[in-house]
């Protein structure tokens, strides 16, 4: 099986006034792609830079997501598009997209023939649930491609080991994590967190963050990240695990070719076998230690 190109976008939030224009920005990051990553990534709520451009009432939360979550049909229509027209898989980031009378936050992987299938997120943060009122959606799923199964915790739930646990253990050598925080304390949680999964799955896990500022809008007012690869710490990877990061608060690509032998190999012949080692029992509740 070939390595696998990715390429994860921190992508810089503007003001589009319309579908159509926000979609014209996203291809031609595409196009910076071209040829370089077979997979692409972005980051958490990309599409909320929208919500201005569609009407919403700006710096409003709920006026914005209604309007987004209104246009999400038009928006997928869309993305199939540049999905195709580039060749790639690409996973834009995340959509809040109606289910009846909820609304829940959405990722597609969308197939280089149009082929689009979701990853839920589960876990809410503050704002999701107390601003905008999203919900949990389906738990983990894992995504067959060309070069093996993936998986997707989008940024919060990435800071829940189980939950990348469940798609490892379904066969994900990869963990794609789009990302959206306005603070280094938000940012910082999921990047360690990604480290970490990376770590004790021995897999790979990828980030991609919006970055920049934006006081139109209540959902990304402040920006701040850097995409980057995340790797085991061990033989055949670099010291600190980091397969390649962009700067701070800058927007671009960052790109990496990733070879699933690799993680085979390290679960194999690693100095740790934290994959194998994993607990498989439930650990008892702990009980109060008695001093004498």
């Amino acid at each position: 099986m070939k390595p696998l190109r990715l390429g994860a976008l921190a992508w810089p939030v503007g003001r589009p006034e319309s579908v159509a224009a926000f979609v014209t920005r996203l291809d031609a990051w595409l196009e910076q792609a071209r040829g370089r990553a077979e997979v692409c990534l972005l980051p958490e709520y990309t599409v909320m830079e929208l919500g201005a451009g569609l009407g919403a009432t700006p710096g409003e939360a709920q006026s914005e997501l209604a309007a987004v979550a209104a246009a999400a049909p038009d928006l997928l229509v869309a993305l199939r598009a540049l999905a195709i027209r580039h060749g790639l898989w690409l996973l834009p980031g995340t959509l809040p997209v109606a289910c009846g009378d909820k609304i829940l936050n959405r990722a597609p992987l969308i197939a280089p023939d149009g082929r689009m299938a979701w990853q839920d997120k589960l876990a809410m943060t503050r704002f999701e649930a107390e601003h905008w009122g999203l919900v949990s959606g389906a738990g983990p799923a894992v995504f067959d491609t060309p070069w093996g199964r993936l998986g997707i915790s989008i940024c919060y739930d990435a800071e829940f080991p189980k939950h990348v646990r469940a798609q490892v253990e379904a066969g994900a050598w990869l963990v794609l994590v789009p990302t959206c925080t306005d603070t280094m304390h938000g940012f910082n949680r999921v990047r360690f967190a990604a480290q970490a999964r990376a770590l004790e799955n021995q897999c790979f896990v990828a980030l991609a963050p919006t970055v920049g500022e934006a006081p139109w809008s209540a959902a990304l007012d402040h920006n701040r990240g850097f995409a980057a690869v995340f790797g085991p710490i061990d033989r055949g990877f670099p010291e600190d695990g980091v397969i390649a990061r962009g700067a701070l608060d800058s927007p671009g690509w960052v790109f990496a070719e990733l070879d699933a032998a690799r993680i085979e190999r390290v679960r194999r012949e690693g100095a740790v076998l934290n994959h194998r080692d994993w607990p498989r029992a439930p650990v008892a509740t702990p009980q109060p230690a008695r001093f004498a």
